[in-house]
């Protein structure tokens, strides 16, 4: 079905912000590199003027109740990110005002197969204290030098001049820091002003974005427009816009790209698109967490199951890389009590709502799936068992964007398992934008080289060794996205990448890693972490606290913020 155009008055409004663009995009080219900067540093300051409404905002749209500690989540991954990524650009921005590499200071290593990578985290001493234990490197593709890597840093900032028109962002509904952080890249990484399209579901933060996006706004490098499909399709569609960039689904890209329904359907086939001109993409998928087996404590056991809980349960399930299948060895010993474990997280976890479009029809959609091997846990929540790995069933090839989680069996011991779950990973499940490990640290050990090479096997944009993925959305200097190479006919998780404050050219994937146990427990085994339970996990019980305190500190770095935040992250 064809959607029906806007009415006369919102297609005015649109063109008028189009218009506005175009000469926008004339006082973007005119800005040199230090008032590109210090419009950066204006957006960080609006962004630490406005973070308590912004996050008010957030929750009350997701409708979480006053005091939870999940309030947390919409500090952590709505004006922190943004805080940080505008710090993190404007580094960039200065590096290359000095005639200096936006890499200059990182270190370099190396990466299987011949890639270069380089450390992104940690880079300061204020992430070497918050996030100690925690690494990200970014790897670039095999053959790529070093050199090549200094030298192509910066992207569009190389020759500022050269703007590249007017680009749309269709915002996210979901983490509310997306289309914030899309229009920046937008305009730095891509020299494109920007038309930002709020999703519906978001409608409640247009007056805080224009508030933060007011330096922008003011200059005429970006407009937000609020509406339905029928203005995301005339917006999209207009001829004064070059460059479409979307946070969604695979569904919501090809009707966008291809159109709706049979014709759009047959269009993509044919692999003839309606939408003549290029369109990048951040898009979920089905994300596997592989679990190798190991000789874990009863401690490991249950912190482990809260990692995965967080991994699917975090923003309700709401995220494009939520975990949604679980890979376990079923020769593992400790299987059957680990897997108890997760479904005690799942059930114990916080209650919220279902404040996402369709996302009890997507549950019940799960249970009708798999029958008798999929149960109700916690309230709206759904474990499934017994999933056969070569059934193209919807759990393995359906993103359900919603809280259900599935269970892999695989055989073998960590080798043989761990091999049979990246050809899992690689061949079984939809989409490329994220996967985690979890592996004792005995067993990273003994795998050496062999974990390594499965990591560089894992075609995943962004990979977790214990760690989730998310954290890598956290990182500012790391690339986000799906792994390369998709095509608009076989989008799978996206194409291109965002968030990448380094501008670095062409990033293949992030690896991130963290620390199998948390403090203090880890020093009691020998490992020199600091870091406790992750203020992002569902089980924090002070994650609003230490969320607030975190955005606050991202305002505003400084030693004595820090025992504040110690305090707060210890009592979690």
């Amino acid at each position: 079905m064809t959607t029906p155009p806007p009415t006369t008055e919102r297609r005015w409004e649109i063109d008028r912000a189009l218009d506005d663009l175009a000469d926008g995009e004339t006082a973007w080219a005119a800005c040199d590199r230090a008032t590109r900067r210090a419009l950066l540093l204006r957006v960080h300051a609006a962004t630490a003027g406005h973070a308590e409404a912004w996050v008010r905002a957030a929750v009350a749209y997701k409708r979480l109740p006053d005091g939870s500690p999940l309030v947390g989540e919409e500090w952590i991954t709505g004006p922190y990110p943004v805080l940080t990524s505008c710090g993190a650009l404007a580094a960039s921005l200065q590096a290359l005002e000095e005639n200096r590499s936006p890499v200059d200071g990182f270190t370099f290593g190396e990466a299987p197969g011949g890639r270069v990578a380089v450390r992104v985290l940690p880079h300061s001493v204020w992430d070497q204290l918050l996030l100690n234990g925690f690494s990200a490197e970014v790897w670039m593709p095999p053959g790529v030098t070093r050199q090549q890597v200094r030298d192509g840093a910066g992207l569009a900032q190389l020759r500022p001049a050269e703007t590249n028109g007017v680009g749309v962002v269709l915002g996210a509904g979901n983490i509310t820091s997306i289309p914030i952080l899309d229009v920046l890249y937008e305009l730095y990484a891509n020299n494109r002003v920007v038309a930002l399209k709020l999703n519906p579901v978001t409608d409640g933060l247009l007056d805080v974005f224009g508030e933060v996006l007011a330096p922008l706004v003011d200059l005429g490098a970006v407009r937000i427009l609020t509406g339905g499909a029928d203005v995301g399709a005339y917006l999209v569609r207009h001829p004064k816009v070059s460059h479409v960039h979307m946070t969604g689904s695979a569904a919501t890209h090809d009707a966008i790209v291809f159109g709706p329904g049979a014709e759009g359907r047959a269009r993509k086939a044919a692999g003839t698109p309606l939408l003549g001109k290029p369109v990048t993409s951040e898009l979920g998928g089905v994300s596997p967490t592989i679990v190798l087996p190991g000789d874990w404590s009863e401690a490991d056991l249950r912190y482990q199951a809260e990692h995965v809980a967080t991994q699917k349960l975090h923003n309700g399930g709401y995220n494009c890389v939520a975990g949604q299948v679980l890979v376990v060895s079923s020769d593992w010993a400790q299987k059957d009590r680990f897997l108890a474990h997760v479904r005690a997280a799942l059930a114990d976890a916080p209650a919220r709502p279902a404040y996402y479009p369709g996302s009890d029809d997507r549950v019940a959609d799960a249970l009708a799936s798999y029958g008798g091997d999929a149960e109700r846990v916690g309230g709206g929540r759904v474990l499934i068992r017994n999933v056969d790995p070569a059934d193209p069933g919807p759990a393995l090839t359906t993103e359900y964007f919603g809280p259900v989680l599935a269970v892999v069996e695989l055989p073998g011991d960590a080798r043989t398992f761990l091999d049979a779950a990246v050809r899992t990973a690689n061949d079984r499940l939809t989409g490329t934008l994220g996967a985690n490990l979890i592996a004792h640290p005995r067993t990273i050990s003994t795998l050496g080289s062999a974990l390594d090479e499965a990591i560089a096997g894992l075609r995943y944009g962004t990979i977790a060794l214990n760690a989730w993925t998310g954290v890598g959305y956290l990182t500012a200097t790391a690339g986000w996205g799906a792994f390369p190479g998709h095509t608009l006919d076989d989008v799978q998780s996206g194409i291109g990448v965002v968030h990448n404050a380094l501008l670095l050219d062409g990033p293949e994937r992030t690896v991130v890693r963290g620390p199998f146990r948390p403090a203090p427990r880890a020093l009691l085994h020998g490992q020199p972490v600091m870091s406790p339970r992750p203020p992002w996990f569902v089980s924090n019980g002070t994650a609003a606290t230490t969320g607030r305190l975190l955005a606050d500190f991202a305002a505003a770095p400084r030693w004595t913020a820090l025992p504040r935040i110690f305090a707060s992250a210890l009592r979690g």
